[in-house]
């Protein structure tokens, strides 16, 4: 992977993130198109520049991350993401496995997708329609819901919105608890793979493997900042998305990109 198909799978990351559409699915995708070998340092970075993204959101809504007045507004984050860490610690080499088939990837896609088409249909009624209202044990519910994201393809941000509509919240209010809660789930798992894990093929640590040379930092460094960026201007462009149109937009997305996907692998296999 050369500067460049670094910087295009960390729009990739930016753009995708926090839509209910995968960036798992596209970032293999994009990968795969560019012909990027996926070597440690490639599964490394993927995950990584989601700390761009993490920043994005504590940027954009930093008077709610730096109220320490509201510690309510913590635990219940903390409580959400209890679900994530232990399950995602579980099952985290066989999430790798089918990592490297975009097939069912791609099927997901497509489930996911038809999905939102009916999602707002399905819950018409919220009751919560402030941060403040959601309680612990809805939280929790939420963080339950955001652990479908295993399966990639699903969408971490589809899963824990869904959840949050299930659980009475109105659209809006939990597409911005879908924000909020991404920034302890990614980044636990950014430092997780930076800190602590040790990758298969070359034995390195992920902080071995980005100051291995100048241009992995280099890589890792621009990734950042670029889907940090990125990331901002895709929130932004999501809420108004869905304050006006809801979900289906989003689910016929999914349903077109999955289909290409589809037919891409199927013809490169």
């Amino acid at each position: 992977m050369d500067l460049l198909q670094a910087i295009l799978i960390a729009i990739v990351e930016g753009l995708t993130e926090y839509l209910p559409v995968s960036s798992t699915g596209h970032m293999i995708f994009t990968s795969s198109y560019f012909g990027i070998q996926e070597d440690d340092f490639v599964k490394l970075f993927q995950v990584s520049i989601q700390f761009g993204a993490i920043l994005a959101v504590v940027v954009l809504y930093w008077k709610k991350f730096f109220d320490f007045s509201k510690m309510t507004f913590f635990i219940k984050l903390a409580c959400a993401v209890v679900p994530a860490l232990v399950l995602g610690k579980l099952f985290d080499d066989k999430i790798e496995a089918v990592l490297g088939n975009p097939i069912p990837i791609a099927i997901v896609l497509i489930i996911g997708g038809v999905v939102l088409l009916f999602v707002d249909r399905f819950f018409q009624n919220p009751t919560v329609t402030s941060e403040e209202d959601i309680t612990v044990k809805k939280a929790v519910t939420i963080g339950f819901w955001q652990c479908l994201a295993m399966m990639p393809g699903t969408s971490r941000s589809a899963a824990s919105i869904i959840g949050g509509m299930q659980q009475g919240l109105s659209r809006h209010v939990a597409a911005e608890f879908s924000f909020f809660l991404a920034v302890p789930t990614m980044l636990a798992v950014t430092c997780y793979s930076v800190f602590l894990k040790t990758y298969e093929h070359s034995q390195m640590k992920g902080y071995e493997l980005i100051v291995q040379s100048n241009e992995t930092i280099m890589m890792f460094v621009i990734g950042n900042i670029v889907a940090f960026l990125v990331a901002v201007l895709a929130i932004k462009f999501f809420i108004g998305i869905i304050k006006q149109y809801g979900f289906k937009p989003w689910g016929w997305y999914r349903i077109v990109a999955g289909i290409a996907l589809l037919a891409y692998f199927s013809l490169h296999k």
